[in-house]
């Protein structure tokens, strides 16, 4: 519904503004570049998803086999001890607590297919655990913000949409994501604590927060200590090794295991393809809304307005070309996605603006279509301090995103 009405009003604010350019201005040629950029992007989203395809079926082949070599399972027995302090309401060993960490090993490692129906099922496990059926739990609400706080250790698609635009190195933005999702993670985490009244101080929280913050912040540091023409040669190796060493780690995992890795690629290959293929009408929807919205200079209105008030405030106006991705992603993962791309073509997918997009893009996930999605599923209706946290989580990230692109770009 939101991505409907968003989608609607990319038309509607283009032809206005066209049409006060034609009658005002007698911009004769607005509505004949209007008309072109439909073409063009319509192109773009089919070669883009064309693209797509061989990529997709690549990593999700992989990651099929790290999903049966173990390594879901291998993250949530590690984060196992964390989060049963943060779910406070739900009995020690009750099912429900594998299906949550199940869910959130499968979105760390990328994997959407099996996180959305482990998610739905650990919803309704805790649906079962809730004691008014129309109002959220405190348990629910602290799983969706984790969940739309987007901790994703591997940014498939953006590295994807990168290299098919021809990013010098597509994965250039792996450490300033990973950097950037955290941040909105412990805000999300300490946004619903505060709420919920979860005692933080701990010491198996700390222990866990404080590892993770030491380690965040050592790599900050480091990158901040070393010259500025090293952190982006530095930042994409070590990206590409860490990347590199998960693609061993889940073969070799699946080798141990006596499991079939190449069959088991291909089982997950094809969901890749059928995947790839179904997201064609989607990606060029949202890409030729978001092209009318930028030729008839909707856009270039927004951008510049914004750009003026943080002039105003003598802050640097770089990274406000990249703000459409961070205003559309609370809302809609296709219209972030498009926002992304189009900076890139626009700007240029090595540009500050391009690579801050994509950051925003893998910083947080869609907050409102995560909560309609998972609450709508179970017939919750009041919300309570989900949307609040949610958001919450994604202001931080966006602001964590800028910081950190300003450090590694």
């Amino acid at each position: 519904m939101v991505l409907n009405y968003i989608w609607i009003g990319f038309f509607i604010v283009a032809f206005i503004v066209a049409l006060i350019k034609l009658i005002v201005f007698g911009d004769m040629e607005i509505f004949p570049a209007i008309m072109q950029s439909t073409f063009d992007n319509a192109k773009t989203g089919f070669e883009l998803s064309l693209w797509l395809t061989g990529v997709m079926t690549f990593w999700l082949g992989l990651m099929r086999v790290g999903e049966k070599g173990g390594m879901v399972q291998i993250l949530a027995r590690w984060l196992g001890p964390f989060f049963n302090k943060l779910f406070p309401e739900i009995p020690k060993n009750h099912p429900v607590t594998g299906s949550i960490m199940m869910n959130l090993a499968s979105n760390m490692l990328g994997l959407d297919n099996a996180a959305t129906p482990i998610g739905l099922k650990a919803m309704d496990q805790l649906q079962e655990l809730n004691p008014e059926k129309t109002k959220a739990s405190n348990a629910m609400i602290m799983f969706l913000v984790l969940n739309t706080s987007g901790l994703t250790l591997i940014p498939i698609s953006v590295m994807v949409y990168r290299a098919q635009l021809g990013a010098a190195d597509a994965s250039d933005i792996f450490l300033p994501i990973l950097l950037s999702t955290f941040f909105s993670t412990i805000a999300g985490i300490l946004a619903v604590s505060f709420y919920q009244r979860i005692n933080l101080l701990n010491k198996v929280v700390l222990a866990y927060l404080g590892g993770f913050s030491l380690l965040i912040s050592s790599v900050i540091f480091y990158f901040v200590s070393i010259p500025k023409e090293q952190v982006g040669p530095l930042s994409s190796v070590a990206s590409n090794v860490i990347l590199f060493t998960v693609i061993i780690s889940f073969i070799v995992l699946a080798f141990r295991k006596r499991i079939n890795v190449y069959d088991t690629f291909i089982e997950g290959a094809k969901d890749g393809f059928k995947i790839a293929v179904k997201i064609i009408p989607f990606l060029v929807a949202i890409l030729v809304a978001i092209g009318v919205f930028r030729v008839s200079g909707a856009m270039d209105f927004l951008i510049e307005g914004l750009r003026i008030f943080f002039a105003w405030l003598g802050v640097d106006t770089k990274f406000v070309d990249a703000l459409p991705t961070a205003f559309m992603k609370p809302l809609s993962g296709g219209a972030a996605r498009g926002t992304m791309i189009d900076t890139m073509k626009a700007f240029g997918v090595d540009s500050f603006a391009g690579r801050l997009s994509c950051t925003f893009q893998g910083a947080t996930d869609t907050t409102f279509y995560i909560i309609a999605l998972y609450f709508g599923s179970v017939g919750i209706t009041k919300t309570r301090h989900a949307i609040t946290c949610g958001l919450i989580a994604d202001f931080v990230g966006i602001i964590a995103a800028i910081f950190i692109a300003y450090l590694f770009f």
